[in-house]
């Protein structure tokens, strides 16, 4: 069965250019630039496209371009493949990309709060006294312990991201980047110096998580759509009254990404797609597990590779119409009037058993006449089963989940999911 997540990158992932692909084959992505060059009040589409990368690099304009991307990609991912997924999740700021995909925040809101949300990241540590390392081949535990070694009261240096096993990020000071880089070294280590301009989820972003919370607290929040993996917990929000409180703690705290990966493979993910400029996120699912197919959507390559995946039977969905005879044989009979039980239940239950029996006999797939019957005659024997509503709910939905037909069925007797299309 497939269990699909999207992830959405985040700083570090930009480069000139990103985006102009999409924007040129396809007019839900054009309008999707177009939407976030009329909240900024500039020209963020020329400076994905054209440049100049010294100003893309700046975290005021690095993060609407990168959000916008993403978006972009998505409009365009669940137009053309229309993969439901079943978990979406973030890095940094990828969160709030995520967070709008589910519809949690409208598109042009988050556009100007990530806008805000660089500006303020970069206030909180002038351009040149932060820096970002990328930490590899040594565990997170010897990186903390380096970090504690060097940090001082004047500067500090903290684990910011917890990327993978084998990958820990640090954040803090120049100088104490530094001390912790030559003595992480010293181990073993290996370290990537990464293109950023502020040192962000450690303490020194304080100030900016406070500007940020105020100005998150002005926007009115829905409730996602799909589940939302939170950065500094990695477990899925609660609801949307814990999007100012999530979005403000993760700006100090580190991200813990490789919980967040470790997390969608105890949910039984197999497929991940990584939706925005660049590999990183697929990459590090790839080093991490690599039994989840993983993409990336920026590259065509990917794209064929995951139509080709989806066209196959590697990872079919159960036959719509099996669980509905499933799901109606194993509910729980509160009924003995025979005669409403024969009309309500066994005949209903025959006739499709019989109908998919022909059809399976001649090799064939059930067709949506068959799937919708297939659906009436469960309703049917929910209501002559008398089986309470509340229990309905939750076997139809069990029933969408698992064969990933919910769209098929949009006035369905269940709990409405809403296109995911924002």
């Amino acid at each position: 069965m497939r269990r699909t997540a999207l992830v959405f990158p985040g700083q570090g992932s930009q480069y000139t250019g990103m985006g102009k692909e999409l924007y040129e084959q396809y007019p839900i992505a054009k309008k999707t630039f177009e939407e976030a060059d009329q909240a900024l009040g500039f020209d963020l589409t020329s400076l994905c496209f054209e440049g100049p990368a010294d100003q893309l690099q700046q975290t005021e304009y690095t993060q609407p371009a990168i959000l916008t991307y993403s978006v972009a990609a998505y409009r365009v991912f669940m137009q053309e493949e229309g993969i439901r997924p079943h978990f979406m999740a973030g890095h940094s700021l990828g969160e709030i990309t995520a967070l709008t995909c589910s519809g949690a925040i409208p598109f042009a809101d988050a556009v100007r709060i990530v806008n805000k949300r660089g500006r303020f990241m970069q206030e909180s540590a002038a351009i040149g006294t932060g820096a970002m390392s990328a930490i590899s081949r040594v565990s997170a535990i010897e990186v903390e312990r380096i970090c504690r070694e060097v940090s001082t009261e004047e500067e500090l240096v903290a684990v910011s991201n917890y990327n993978s096993p084998t990958q820990t990020v640090i954040s803090g000071h120049v100088g104490a980047v530094e001390a912790a880089e030559r003595k992480l070294a010293g181990i073993g280590a290996d370290f990537i110096r990464l293109k950023v301009s502020a040192p962000f989820h450690c303490p020194l972003m304080k100030p900016a998580a406070f500007q940020l919370e105020q100005e998150l607290l002005k926007i009115d929040y829905a409730e996602p759509r799909i589940p939302i993996i939170a950065n500094y917990n990695a477990v899925p929000y609660a609801g949307a009254n814990r999007i100012v409180q999530a979005l403000t703690i993760q700006m100090t705290e580190p991200i813990q990404w490789d919980a967040t990966m470790q997390f969608l493979k105890n949910q039984s993910v197999n497929v991940v797609v990584e939706l925005g400029p660049g590999t990183v996120l697929r990459n590090l699912m790839k080093k991490s597990s690599g039994d989840i197919y993983s993409y990336s959507y920026d590259k065509e390559e990917d794209r064929s590779s995951l139509r080709k995946l989806m066209f196959s039977e590697e990872l079919e969905y159960p036959c719509f119409v099996s669980r509905c005879l499933a799901i109606a044989v194993c509910t729980r009979n509160r009924n003995w009037n025979q005669e409403e039980y024969q009309t309500g239940v066994i005949e209903p239950y025959r006739r499709i058993q019989t109908m998919l029996a022909e059809v399976e006999q001649n090799g064939h797939k059930p067709t949506l006449e068959l799937k919708q019957a297939a659906l009436s005659m469960l309703q049917s024997v929910f209501t002559t089963k008398q089986t309470p509503m509340e229990e309905q709910q939750e076997r139809f939905a069990q029933l969408f989940e698992e064969t990933n037909t919910r769209d098929l069925f949009p006035d369905a007797p269940a709990n409405p999911l809403t296109s995911f299309v924002i």
